[in-house]
């Protein structure tokens, strides 16, 4: 029988037994948990908002507000600046998905392609081709929905019962703790320690 990547997770977490299923929440997965209630609209509509520390209502918001307030109440961390800095650096380093010949402080961090880049860029990045690897509280996984709609959450602390950890998202009814870890094809795996904090808040001086 072939051992799925669902099944593998399952068998560490039985093997793990309550030491795994008691894991300790990250700040991303507490600050990530918070929304959950209070983000209660998904609105993809593109707004202005203020630079830096800017925000929608915390009534509304798409997957990648999720992480980007996790960072901001969580790590102290903006990532509108962060990553209008890093791409008025480097532009190029950035997909060329929208017809952008500039930076656009107002949209440019609420992309998960643009979120992933810079994630990739301070060494968050955990290879998905390397084999299985854990599923911490706080790391972040991205998907491709159908549609090709890319999609972000933040892994919880909690586990399904299938021992699969839950995850932190908003994908249409406002922030949620869900079960949807294999659901979606995945397209990334990020896991912000303290040096990748580091690097992010230097972006930020």
């Amino acid at each position: 029988m072939m051992l799925t990547m669902r099944n593998l997770i399952c068998v560490l977490a039985l093997l793990a037994g309550p030491a795994h299923s008691g894991a300790v929440p990250s700040r991303l997965t507490e600050a990530a948990r918070d929304q959950v209630g209070v983000t209660v609209i998904y609105d993809p509509s593109y707004t202005r908002l203020e630079f830096p520390g800017g925000d929608l209502p915390r009534d509304r918001g798409v997957c990648t507000d999720v992480v980007i307030r996790a960072l901001r109440d969580g790590w102290g961390i903006d990532l509108q600046l962060a990553v209008n800095r890093d791409m008025t650096a480097e532009f190029a380093a950035y997909p060329a998905l929208w017809g952008l010949t500039a930076p656009d402080r107002n949209i440019d961090h609420r992309r998960v392609p643009n979120l992933q880049t810079l994630f990739a860029r301070i060494g968050a990045e955990v290879p998905l081709s390397d084999g299985p690897s854990p599923y911490l509280p706080g790391d972040i996984i991205t998907w491709t929905l159908p549609g090709n709609l890319a999609h972000m959450g933040i892994v919880s602390d909690r586990l399904g019962p299938d021992g699969s950890p839950f995850i932190l998202h908003n994908i249409g009814a406002g922030a949620q703790e869900e079960d949807i870890l294999f659901d979606y094809p995945m397209t990334g795996h990020y896991r912000i320690g303290a040096d990748e904090a580091t690097r992010l808040k230097a972006l930020t001086q």
